[in-house]
């Protein structure tokens, strides 16, 4: 099974090296070689999970001193979990990329990227220590920038990249310096090493595990570093759904779980309010986009901040009464209702950003949703399985997300009401937000001629949507895991949380409350117009929305132009003034005026020398008289 491991994380670099040496003009082979690859890695992570293994294994890398970089992996439940996310999702978005790239002209450089970033993604999912995880955390972070700024000759796109690298390199210096500490305080990083010293009772610092919070708030784009993933959909469709809705992103909450024993409750309750306040800002953002893929990537902000708070959530080591059902919350359900909601999440939200690029591959690259409508009818398979999608985000009873979000909001309910009811309304404003979206796409006349005639793509555009919207089905259901996969996951799985008794019909009330009052408000608010209602209707609300939406960018844009410029002109004056002035051009100046002074007493005159001579002389009299001394 290690060689198995070995395989499935070798495998996408060689084929990223393959494709970046030999087949950059032969995109249609370099789609080929990355899509196959893609599907081995699919076919050994579900041979990985199933075959019941889990290990341990490294070797040293690097050794300074006492100082020692391993490589290593570390295969558990919670790894295996995470690979046959990576595997099943990665196959089918480049399989719907085999559709929808099929005339893009720099196709190999895109497959390449794709290769580059599944063996990035897969080695976090391995690495046994944080050093490794930060290597390739740090890669995902280059994969991103690369396949963001793909149409490279749009000025979005390259802004774009750009935005998402630096907002990543923000959260990723506290990421390492909280890796640096870790290490300085225990002598090591290994994962494993890290849960038995948190065992015996070594003491931690709030410090550190906020300081690696960082890492998860600049990759799962968490407040107030989310600003970059919005603008992230300038990258290809199949990107958006790969990276920013499924994997790379979900990456922080997978890092947070992997160093779960280093949380302390203080830390917790930070990334508890953290993961809210996300999770109800981007939601009431979601309201105001026209855009298709961006009002899916504030509703992936939203879902990140949902998975954020039900790690935090897990602080609670007491005993709570509800009713007359008593609870005793352990940290570890933090773990599995965060988990379980990662898992649900890239199966329903990878389906919708999948639908949408079918949707904007039909009507030839729209994505306004006001120039579509009446798509129901041009698209049936797209409309059907979106919808699949649209329920299970909304948590419609007996779809996945309904069975991911009630653990959470139980977990809410036990630990926080005033969580719990952000949580609710959250909850309420996806349903409203969600049902707009589907209803202004798919209801109605077309708007536009190329809704018009938009029209199904083929089969390699379509297989990935059924497969997912099954997905989005079962995988909420405990047999899923259980039959299917055998147990495979039983040590994360076990952790996800279950309300009972009087809590099971609070839970399953407020559930059914906030979807049906959300989804029927949309319905009954929008209409199939070429213009928002909401714009039309409550111009003042549709503005504090929008200015809410922006005023992050704002805030930064003010502060790189009146801060950080004017910052950056202050060292650039005192650069020119003190080093090249002063230092740089004095000394030189100096040495320069006594070069003068000593050629100019090279005169050739043999009379001058003398009288230098006869002064010398003097001034060594003077000096052994004891009549000139240096003191």
């Amino acid at each position: 099974m290690l060689q198995h491991a070995i395989l499935v994380l070798g495998l996408p670099l060689a084929s990223a090296a393959v494709i970046g040496l030999f087949l950059r003009r032969s995109g249609g082979v370099a789609a080929a070689i990355s899509t196959a690859t893609a599907a081995a890695i699919c076919v050994l992570s579900l041979i990985l999970a199933l075959g019941g293994e889990r290990f341990e294994a490294s070797m040293t890398w690097l050794q300074l001193g006492d100082f020692t970089l391993s490589l290593g992996i570390k295969f558990d439940d919670l790894a295996a979990l995470m690979l046959v996310i990576v595997g099943l999702v990665g196959l089918c978005v480049h399989v719907f990329s085999l559709g929808y790239m099929h005339d893009d002209a720099n196709r190999a450089r895109y497959f390449g990227g794709l290769s580059i970033f599944m063996f990035s993604m897969l080695g976090i999912v391995f690495a046994d220590n944080l050093f490794m995880m930060f290597i390739y955390w740090e890669l995902v972070g280059f994969s991103s920038w690369l396949l963001i700024n793909h149409y490279l000759h749009k000025q979005s796109a390259a802004d774009a990249s750009k935005k998402a690298f630096i907002a990543n390199r923000v959260g990723d210096f506290g990421f390492l310096l909280g890796i640096v500490w870790c290490y300085a305080q225990f002598g090591t990083v290994n994962l494993t090493e890290l849960a038995k010293l948190a065992d015996g009772g070594a003491t931690i610092a709030a410090g550190i595990p906020l300081l690696l919070f960082c890492g998860a708030v600049g990759k799962s784009a968490q407040l107030p570093l989310q600003v970059w993933l919005p603008d992230a959909m300038e990258g290809p469709t199949p990107v958006s759904a790969l990276i920013h809705a499924a994997t790379m992103v979900a990456a922080g909450i997978y890092m947070l779980c992997r160093i779960n024993a280093l949380m302390v409750a203080d830390a917790l309750t930070v990334i508890m309010w953290v993961g809210t306040a996300t999770a109800l800002y981007a939601a009431l953002c979601a309201i105001v986009q026209s855009d298709i893929k961006k009002v899916l990537a504030y509703s992936t902000l939203s879902q990140l901040g949902y998975m954020v708070a039900a790690f935090g959530l897990g602080a609670a080591n007491s005993t709570h009464y509800h009713g007359d059902t008593p609870h005793t919350v352990l940290v570890e359900f933090g773990v599995g209702a965060a988990m379980f909601h990662l898992t649900t999440h890239a199966f329903f939200k990878a389906l919708m950003f999948l639908g949408s690029g079918s949707v904007i591959h039909g009507c030839h690259h729209e994505q306004d949703i006001f120039k579509m409508g009446g798509l129901a009818k041009k698209m049936p398979l797209t409309f059907v399985t979106f919808t699949v999608g649209v329920l299970a985000i909304i948590g419609m009873p007996l779809l996945a997300g309904f069975f991911s979000k009630d653990a959470i909001l139980f977990l809410a309910y036990v630990n926080s009401t005033p969580v719990f009811v952000l949580l609710a309304l959250t909850a309420v404003l996806t349903a409203f937000y969600m049902v707009r979206l589907w209803k202004i796409v798919f209801l109605g006349a077309p708007r536009s001629e190329d809704a018009g005639h938009a029209h199904e793509g083929g089969l390699t555009l379509t297989a990935p949507l059924v497969l997912l919207a099954v997905l989005s089905i079962v995988g909420g259901y405990g047999w899923f895991y259980a039959d299917v996969f055998g147990g495979a996951f039983e040590d994360v799985m076990a952790l996800v949380p279950h309300a009972e008794g009087t809590d099971h019909i609070v839970i399953l009330s407020t559930s059914l409350a906030v979807m049906l009052l959300g989804g029927l408000a949309a319905l009954a608010f929008y209409k199939t117009t070429p213009t928002d209602t909401l714009a039309d209707k409550a111009h003042g609300a549709f503005g504090a929305l929008t200015a809410l939406r922006n005023s992050f960018d704002r805030a930064y844009d003010y502060y790189v132009a009146k801060v950080q410029q004017r910052f950056a002109m202050l060292v650039n004056f005192l650069e020119q003034i003190l080093l090249a002035g002063v230092i740089v051009r004095g000394l030189a100046a100096a040495v320069g005026f006594f070069g003068l002074g000593a050629r100019a007493l090279h005169t050739g005159n043999v009379n001058a020398y003398a009288y230098w001579f006869l002064l010398g002389a003097v001034a060594l009299w003077a000096f052994a008289a004891g009549w000139i001394t240096l003191s």
